[in-house]
Formats: structure tokens, sequence, C-alpha cells
């Protein structure tokens, strides 16, 4: 069987890879056990896990787009420049990882400032594309999407056409669109990765799906995106996916099963998706596509604030 990548370069199909630039304490999974104020508590090992994914990236000259939650540029300003100068695109996470969902618009806001101000300062990078904790701009929070094109954003990848229990927007469109705003403004949308089967939206390359589900259903879904649809994926995960031997957090038995299982099988895998495939930043993706010439306009207009 060919793979993923092979086929969609004959069809003419570009791929994008994503990493949320976190620490595992940092993680939704957690957030009911640990408080913000107790972060600088906890061992550090977002340097050494993303210099791991730094390493594979150079060697199988891999360059991708970090979403950076800004405490950790704050902290790490020195590793945020070194992912910038290694040729990744550098792009915000929100400064606390806190679900938008969760937040009033001057939260949120406030967090966006804050974050951009931290990630913009370590690397001297203009910031232009954002991602929610946690995917979580949903339906009830479109409003955000306003606030990113006030704030001078080009885009959002936080929308992911799912049914979860935690986020999702199922209804919302499944590929790259831009976005007419009732504030007059747009924003392009690059929501996550999903293959059609038996009439829903199924996830597949990134995260905790790309650990928990078979290599054979990712493959096989990589490969209908590109064939069929003629679309490309957004690969996505976090530098503590690579680590297998980090501290244990006592949570609740579902966050311990999606934070904790297959951990060891994470870098094999994206070795795999590495070795066959060519990949770039979204920034660049959003130029060879031309998304900005798709818009989405009636599809959100129902749904959109």
């Amino acid at each position: 069987m060919t793979t993923p990548t092979e086929r969609a370069q004959a069809n003419g199909v570009v791929d994008a890879m994503s990493v949320d630039l976190e620490d595992y304490f940092h993680v939704e999974a957690f957030a009911g056990n640990i408080s913000r104020a107790d972060w600088p508590r906890f061992e550090s090992r977002v340097r050494r896990n993303t210099e791991r994914v730094l390493e594979l990236f150079a060697r199988y000259n891999c360059r991708a787009t970090f979403f950076v939650l800004g405490w950790v540029a704050e902290h790490e300003p020195a590793l945020i420049r070194e992912v910038a100068n290694a040729g990744h695109e550098i792009a915000c996470h929100s400064y606390w990882h806190r679900r938008v969902n969760t937040l009033s618009p001057a939260e949120f806001r406030e967090d966006l400032k804050q974050a951009r101000a931290a990630i913009e300062n370590a690397c001297g990078v203009r910031v232009q594309g954002y991602r929610a904790p946690t995917f979580s701009i949903v339906k009830e929070s479109l409003w955000a999407l306003e606030i990113l094109a006030e704030e001078g954003f080009l885009y959002d990848s936080s929308v992911f056409p799912v049914r979860h229990d935690i986020y999702g927007f199922p209804d919302a469109p499944r590929w790259s669109h831009a976005i007419q705003l009732k504030n007059g403004k747009s924003i392009l949308e690059i929501p996550m990765s999903t293959v059609r089967i038996f009439g829903q939206n199924l996830p597949v390359g990134g995260g905790g799906y790309l650990r928990l589900l078979p290599m054979t259903y990712t493959d096989l879904a990589i490969n209908s995106i590109h064939q069929k649809e003629k679309q490309s994926v957004i690969i996505y995960f976090h530098p503590w996916e690579v680590d297998p031997t980090q501290p244990r957090i006592a949570t609740n038995i579902k966050s311990r099963l999606r934070h904790y299982t297959r951990l060891d099988r994470m870098e094999s895998r994206l070795v795999r998706l590495l070795e066959s495939g060519s990949f770039c930043p979204i920034i660049e993706l959003i130029s060879i596509s031309n998304v900005a010439g798709s818009t989405a306009e009636a599809a959100m207009a129902g749904v959109t604030h």
C-alpha cells in the first residue's frame, strides 16, 4: 500500500504539522487537580521534550507550527527562540491554558494579549495564528473569532468538527475556509482533520487519537482525505506525548487513560508519519492552498456572534 503522503503528492495535496507547546501539568486532564498557582512547583520537562521534537523534525526535514503557551514562553524564552530559529512557525496557544468557553470575552481578550506579548517578546516574531486550549472554540464561544480578528490574528485552528464530551462542533465545516464576521472583519479557520464514516465525522491524525487508534485506521483515514476529498490533513500533538517516563499525577480514571495510555508508542508513530511524509507549517499551507479564496460565510452565518 502506498503511503498517505505518496498519494497526497500524486494528488497535489500538502499537509501541515503542528505542535501544542505546553508541559504535562498544563493539560485539561489535570485542571481540576492542579491550580495555576502551583505550576512552578512541578518538574518542568517542556525543554527536554521540545528539543526531542526538534531533533525528530530536523532529522526528517519537517517544519511545523508550534502553538506556544504564553506561560511557557515567559518561563522558557530561549526555548521559543530555538524553535523559531529552526525555521518553525510560532503561534499562540493562550497564556493560562483555560478553555475559551469558560471565559468572558473580556477575560479571553486579556489572556490573548498576555500570551501574545510573552511569545513575541521571547522570539521577536509576529504571531499570526491561534489554537484554543482543548479546542474550546465551540458553537457557544464563536464570539472569540471576532476578538481574534480585532487583535490582528490571521487564522484560528481551534474548531474540531466532532462530537466529544469536552469539546467539538460537529456541524462546523470540515475544511479550511475564510469566515466573514459580524464585526465586518474576517478570519481564516483551519479546523482539525476528520474523516467521514457512516455519516459521522471521526477524528484523525492528532494527539490521543494518534496514540490510541490503530495506525491502520490512521493510514486509511489520511489516504481517504487525500484521495477522495483532495484535502490536506492537519497533524497535531504535544511535546509531553513523546515522554513516557513523565511524572504520574493522581486524577480520575478517564483523564489517566486519555493522558498516559500508549505514550511509549507516540514517537514511533510520529517517525512513521515523518519518514513517509512531507509537512509544512500552517501559515504556508494557507498560502499554498489559497484558503482565503474559500469562504464559509453561508455555512457559519447562523452560528457566529
